[in-house]
C-alpha cells in the first residue's frame, strides 16, 4: 500500500487540479455580484440517506481556497445520515464559499455513495472472516478520494495502483508464457530491482490453483469467476499456504455465499464504478 505521505500528496493534487479546472481565471458569477469583503454562512444539507463521506476532504478544500474559512462539523465521516440532516456549517468570505461549493459537493456526493455501498457490503459479511476490498476500477484522477470513501464505509483498500503490489492476471500470465514462468520472472525482477512487493496471482480454474501452489512466495491467490463449489474446493486445497480472494461478478445476492466458502477477501469493482451519488446541497443560511 502507499504511504500516508503519498496519499496526502494525491489529495493535494486532486484539489489543485479540480480548482484549476473549475475556477480558471476567476469565479466571475460571484465576482460580478458579490462584494469582495462580503461575509456569509452556508450549511451542508442532506437530501438523501446513507453514510456520509468527504467531510474531512471538504475541510481541506475550504482551507485551500481560503485559509480564513471556518468550518463547524456536526456529523463526521462514516456516520449514517438522513434527509434534513446538517453535516456542517462553513463561515467566511461569501466569494470563497461559492468558489469551493461545487468541488465540495461533487466529491462528497460521490464519496458518500461509495461509503454507503461499502457499508452495506460490510454489513452483509458480518459474522464471517471475509473482508471486502476495492479495486483499480476507479474514476481517473480521483482514485484517492474513492478509495478513501471505501475505508470510511468500513472496507479495505486493495493495491492503490500498479506500483505498490504485483498482481499477475490472465494477460500477464499468457504474455509471460504461463503461470510458473510469470511467477519466476516476477521474483527475479523484484530481486534484481531490490523491491519488496507482495505477489497476487489470478487463477481461472483448479488446475491453475494447483500450478500456483507449486511456486513459493505467492502472497494471495485470486479465484476469478469460480463457482461456490469450486471456491470451497480451492480454499480447502490452499489452506494456510497463502491468502485467498474471490472476484468476478460478485454482487449483493452472492457476496455472503462466497464468504461462507471461507475466502479471506472479496474484491468488488462495483464499490467504486456502480454507485449513484447521494443528494447533498450547500445552502446559504
Amino acid at each position: 500500500m502507499i504511504s500516508k505521505e503519498q496519499f496526502e500528496k494525491e489529495i493535494e493534487l486532486i484539489i489543485t487540479n479540480a480548482l484549476r479546472e473549475d475556477v480558471g481565471d476567476g469565479d466571475h458569477s460571484s465576482l460580478a455580484c458579490i462584494p469582495d469583503d462580503a461575509k456569509g454562512v452556508a450549511k451542508l444539507l442532506v437530501k438523501d440517506k446513507g453514510v456520509i463521506a468527504g467531510v474531512e476532504f471538504a475541510r481541506q478544500v475550504f482551507y485551500a481556497v481560503d485559509k480564513e474559512l471556518v468550518m463547524k462539523t456536526l456529523i463526521t465521516d462514516g456516520q449514517e445520515v438522513k434527509f434534513g440532516d446538517i453535516v456542517f456549517y462553513v463561515e467566511g468570505r461569501s466569494q470563497s464559499i461559492l468558489k469551493a461549493e461545487r468541488l465540495v459537493l461533487n466529491a462528497m456526493q460521490r464519496m458518500s455513495a461509495i461509503a454507503t455501498k461499502t457499508a452495506r457490503y460490510v454489513k452483509l459479511l458480518e459474522g464471517t472472516q471475509t473482508r471486502i476490498l476495492d479495486t483499480r476500477k476507479t474514476t481517473p484522477g480521483i482514485r484517492a478520494l474513492e478509495k478513501w470513501a471505501v475505508k470510511i464505509g468500513g472496507g479495505e483498500n486493495h493495491r492503490f495502483a500498479l506500483y505498490d503490489m504485483i498482481m499477475l492476471k490472465d494477460n500477464h500470465i499468457d504474455f509471460a508464457g504461463g503461470i510458473t514462468q510469470a511467477i519466476a520472472k516476477t521474483q527475479e525482477y523484484l530481486k534484481r530491482n531490490n523491491k519488496d512487493l507482495k505477489i497476487i496471482v489470478e487463477a481461472r480454474n483448479m488446475e491453475e490453483v494447483r500450478e500456483i501452489l507449486r511456486s513459493d512466495g505467492v502472497h494471495r491467490i485470486l479465484l476469478d469467476n469460480f463457482s461456490f463449489e469450486e471456491t470451497r474446493t480451492a480454499v480447502a486445497l490452499i489452506g494456510d499456504r497463502c491468502q485467498t480472494e474471490s472476484s468476478g461478478g460478485i454482487n449483493e445476492q452472492t457476496l455472503r455465499k462466497y464468504a461462507e466458502c471461507g475466502v479471506g477477501f472479496i474484491s468488488s469493482g462495483a464499490l467504486t464504478h456502480s454507485v449513484y451519488n447521494i443528494d447533498l446541497s450547500l445552502k446559504a443560511v
